[in-house]
């Protein structure tokens, strides 16, 4: 009998998050006052691999943390939920420090962070692929660390591993992995080489991915319906619920981090997409990047999502 595949492995950028609570949007030149904050594990592939343990009791993270001032925080944050690091880092790697800025009255947020700091140039590792993929149902990657991507993404796809990529903006680096992706998940920011934003476009960025293989599209913007497009034409929306959104921070990833989990469970398509929209409206109703990994209907999101697991 084969063994059940269910757990998910996140791949691509870690951070040290610095988030303040702000009143209102910050001006240049002034000093700004915060009404509360908080020190966290952040990036794409962190916050999703947080999001995925969260649903499924664990999940695992390959990455670039090593053991500089700032990782013993990004560590200690992702094992007290749950996620175990695979760290790739090579010595004397800085994990990227990123800070963040959310208005308390609106849920915008704002981000500044240096990206994964050259880490283009990574070697990836030469064995022990299969090892990590034992178990897991489904994989992401964010497009960071893209020598990591490329390698894992082979290896999934050539056990037929669901592929899933975060395509927050187009990265060259990560053009030669979209054959191996099932679902790409853009934002209304990704703009494919020649296009328009996503968000404006949703139909013509999502065929450019197609044209370079990938068979399946999600195109995610806001409170606003997914966009979902396949390679053979079909084409639909997917309701986001509505909530007064609080926080809106890493809600992208936290999308993501649900959906191949969701995916890993055996969930189809739009049954998927329906949890992951859930969960991220979830999130942007409770202040803070961890304070919503609480919320008592998330188990519920799962019991629901066990009955729908056939549709999609």
């Amino acid at each position: 009998m084969t063994a059940r595949r269910s757990g998910v492995l996140c791949v691509g950028l870690s951070t040290l998050d610095v988030v303040h609570h702000v009143d209102g949007p910050p001006r240049w030149g002034v000093k700004l006052r915060s009404v509360g904050g908080e020190l966290v594990a952040g990036g794409p592939a962190a916050n999703a691999a947080v999001a995925a343990a969260r649903l499924l009791g664990g999940a695992r993270l390959l990455t670039a943390i090593g053991d500089g001032p700032a990782s013993a925080g990004v560590h200690a944050d992702l094992a007290a939920h749950r996620v175990r690091v695979t760290d790739l880092a090579p010595p004397g790697w800085q994990v990227p420090v990123a800070s963040a800025l959310v208005d308390v009255h609106t849920g915008e947020r704002t981000v500044v962070s240096p990206g994964a700091l050259g880490g283009g140039g990574m070697a990836a590792p030469a064995s022990g692929m299969s090892d990590l993929l034992t178990g897991i149902g489904a994989v992401l990657l964010d497009g960071h660390h893209p020598a990591f991507a490329a390698r894992v993404a082979a290896t999934a796809a050539a056990a037929r591993i669901p592929v899933v990529l975060d395509a927050g903006s187009w990265k060259d680096e990560i053009a030669g992995v979209l054959p191996r992706v099932g679902v790409a998940a853009c934002s209304a920011d990704f703009t494919p080489p020649g296009g328009r934003r996503a968000g404006e476009d949703p139909v013509t960025a999502a065929t450019a991915l197609h044209r370079r293989g990938v068979p399946t599209v999600l195109v995610t913007d806001g409170p606003r319906p997914v966009v979902w497009s396949t390679l053979d034409g079909q084409r639909g929306t997917v309701q986001v619920p509505e909530v007064r959104a609080v926080d809106t921070l890493g809600a992208g990833d936290v999308f993501h981090g649900a959906l191949v989990a969701a995916l890993a469970l055996g969930l189809g398509l739009i049954a998927a997409t329906e949890v992951a929209a859930w969960v991220a409206a979830l999130r942007c109703r409770r202040l803070g990047s961890r304070a919503w990994l609480t919320d008592p209907e998330l188990d519920s999101v799962l019991r629901r999502s066990g009955s729908a697991a056939s549709r999609g």
